[in-house]
């Protein structure tokens, strides 16, 4: 992954005029052969090919988009003019079309259509890619140019967003070692360029566990799943070689739902060794080790720059501002959610021993037992409620949302206008619901397969910008649910209906952007998560449940008593959400804290949950050796406490909705959200917007509430 602390101008290029006529016709036959360099055309102002796009072409791409981006970065440092912003940081912004597009197609291809031919030319472009990011982040001219620009708009101060981009431009080059004499640069780029080897070895690993271990079911052995589950199951079995059985691929969308219902025990364990395992197996795909270098290397670089610990670096321009102040948060509301799991623990021990089950509750019979305890204290069933969550009817009922929110209107593009990367794509145009002016296209690629990353995300692949005339949005949703049998409806989780609402929520933020510089399309990490949490909201309200939650056979509506159960079961099992996720959010932190220096992963982990008092009953949301949120890449290394950050801000923001006249559809509380928390992105500070759409800062009251949390704080 490439590092995005200075967007642009580490990842951008712009195409060079060049006085040399022989080199500029030999940059426009590559422009015109290779594809993934090829400006986008046909409809909504050009878009991507990737109908057309080819491993093949990717390195000769990459690789000549770098040395165009350099060249030009080159032009803009070596200007005899006086540094202006427009000369300096506009030139900068500009850059980027055309390598931007290429890394377009590189994410497509890492995410969501991964190949062994394309894992190997990753692995050979990670260690150059550093490099080239580094030529620029180590540009003394460049930066020289930028700090002039900056020391003068701290005397005069331009308007609001360009004083932003100003500000972040230079601490981008700031954090990333631009201040540091020539041999600590030498050793900074050395580091970089050691990171992102490992970086792709770490993903790959874990990818490589996810696809080869699968646990294949015969039909004595399907006890207490669904006929849908069992349907796809088959169907996957049979795509693998494998015809009449059934198989339990290692994704988080198989591995829950086998886990909640599955009858047999012994394979629950295997399925849940096999998930919680990845990265983790003493073979060469392990990761442990990689990880212990990372830490080495992490701390060595932010102590080239005088910081104690990489924490303490990365967290200096988030909401949270010291690691401290993270540790605080989280610290806050672990006990309430431990004492939670212990309530939870004892409740399903009781039901197993109702039932003379003779077992102590392990980790994979946390889901299976919670399940009864649910049935019987809420007369819930989570299968039931699946018979109402439709994929495609959550699916308008998100569009419902952005209508009513932001006067979005969706509507399908005719197969085939749109090129798309598998035919699993789909596309929507978006556009205003009273003007009709364009907004942009939604992709949704919505099925798990081999290739693919686990989990669920949302990106862009144009984002807007005004400062060279507007442009719209091209922005994907990509999950992870299992691809159903033919003619049979997709049924999901509620779990997985609020996940399908909140990376809907990151999306919907793409498209509101409001600003003028691409830079101010950034985010800072504990506060881009609040938006798409505080869309999940939405899943609840009335006017969502009574219009698109309808059994999948008879179309009825989902009935009241259900719904209400739904509702009074709202805080049930928030021990095993919270705890879970919040171990893996303090592990992140305490392993960035603690001295790398011989350290052992896994001694690591174990102790380390053993002094926080975490219960055996569960394990951390992500595992060390395969936390790729923290060790594929820097994205939220020591920062993903972010999402606990970030629901303090959901939960009390859920509170003005619930304070206004006409609840979560208030048009004036509407208005508020999308003018100060959506349309502004990174243009404005965090706390700066929450303040003026709350009229003060948020309180944590209102998430512990929303838990079923004791309210009283230490």
């Amino acid at each position: 992954m490439i590092s995005k602390s200075i967007k642009t101008a580490a990842l951008c290029s712009i195409i060079l005029v060049t006085s040399c006529k022989e080199e500029t016709k030999s940059t426009n036959k590559l422009m015109t052969d290779n594809v993934l360099l090829q400006e986008w055309t046909g409809p909504y102002d050009g878009i991507p090919a990737f109908d057309k796009m080819n491993v093949d072409d990717l390195k000769e791409a990459v690789e000549k988009g770098m040395e165009l981006n350099l060249a030009e970065i080159d032009a803009i440092a070596n200007n005899t003019d006086a540094p202006t912003f427009e000369n300096t940081i506009v030139a900068m912004e500009s850059a980027g079309k055309d390598l931007n597009n290429v890394f377009t197609y590189y994410g497509i291809m890492s995410s969501n259509v991964s190949s062994p031919e394309f894992r190997s030319v990753q692995a050979e472009l990670a260690p150059k890619l550093s490099e080239f990011n580094s030529k620029i982040t180590q540009n003394e001219k460049l930066f020289q140019r930028v700090k002039v620009v900056y020391d003068a708009s701290q005397k005069e101060p331009l308007e609001p967003q360009a004083q932003r981009v100003v500000d972040l431009t230079y601490k981008g080059f700031e954090m990333n070692g631009a201040n540091l004499d020539a041999e600590k640069k030498k050793r900074y780029a050395a580091i970089n360029k050691e990171l992102s080897t490992l970086y792709t070895k770490f993903g790959n690993n874990v990818l490589h566990d996810e696809e080869n271990y699968v646990t294949y079911l015969t039909k004595e052995q399907l006890g207490g799943l669904s006929e849908g589950f069992i349907k796809s199951a088959a169907k996957i079995a049979t795509d693998k070689g494998q015809d009449g059985k059934y198989a339990i691929v290692n994704t988080r969308s198989s591995m829950d739902p086998f886990l909640k219902y599955s009858t047999e025990r012994a394979l629950r364990q295997q399925v849940w060794e096999n998930y919680y395992s990845r990265g983790d197996n003493g073979d060469e795909y392990d990761n442990n080790k990689i990880i212990a270098e990372i830490l080495k290397l992490r701390k060595e670089r932010v102590g080239l720059m005088g910081y104690d610990n990489y924490a303490q670096w990365r967290l200096q321009d988030r909401m949270a501002k010291t690691p401290e102040n993270a540790m605080d948060l989280m610290l806050k509301v672990w006990p309430a959610s431990t004492a939670r799991v212990k309530e939870e623990v004892a409740d399903m021990q009781a039901v197993a021993n109702e039932l003379g089950d003779n077992i102590t509750i392990a980790p994979w019979d946390y889901r299976f037992y919670a399940e009864k305890v649910r049935k019987k204290k809420y007369d819930l069933d989570s299968d039931e409620v699946k018979q109402y969550l439709q994929l495609d009817k959550l699916r308008d009922a998100m569009f419902f949302t952005a209508g009513e929110l932001f006067n979005y209107k969706f509507t399908p593009v005719e197969e085939g206008t749109v090129p798309v990367f598998h035919e699993d794509v789909e596309v929507w145009e978006v556009t205003d619901k009273d003007s009709g002016k364009h907004i942009g296209l939604w992709y949704l690629d919505t099925y798990a397969r081999e290739g693919k990353r686990s989990g669920a995300w949302a990106t862009t692949y144009r984002s807007y910008t005004s400062f060279e005339g507007e442009t719209n949005v091209l922005a994907s949703n990509n999950n992870n649910f299992v691809k159903p049998a033919p003619g049979e409806a997709v049924l999901i989780s509620w779990d997985d209906a609020t996940t399908f609402f909140h990376e809907f929520g990151h999306a919907l933020h793409f498209y509101s952007s409001n600003v003028k510089y691409p830079t101010l399309n950034g985010g800072v990490r504990d506060y881009t998560e609040f938006q798409s949490q505080l869309l999940e909201r939405w899943l609840s309200t009335d006017k969502v449940i009574n219009q698109f939650l309808v059994h999948y056979k008879t179309g009825e509506p989902i009935p009241s008593a259900l719904v209400e159960k739904i509702k009074n079961a709202s805080t049930f099992n928030q021990g095993f959400g919270t705890t879970e996720y919040l171990a893996s959010a303090l592990m992140d932190m305490k392993l960035h804290l603690a001295d790398p220096t011989d350290i052992d992963i896994d001694t690591f982990e174990r102790e380390t949950l053993t002094e926080l008092g975490m219960p055996t009953e569960l394990p951390m949301r992500h595992r060390t050796p395969h936390f790729g949120h923290v060790f594929s890449g820097e994205g939220y290394a020591t920062a993903y406490y972010g999402y606990m950050w970030a629901d303090v801000l959901t939960s009390d923001a859920s509170e003005a909705f619930r304070e206004a006249p006409n609840g979560f559809y208030d048009k004036d509380v509407a208005d508020k959200l999308v003018k100060y928390l959506f349309a502004p992105r990174n243009a404005m500070d965090p706390a700066d917007a929450y303040r003026k759409f709350r009229g003060r800062d948020a309180k944590i009251e209102a998430l512990m509430k929303d838990r079923g949390f004791p309210v009283t704080l230490e």
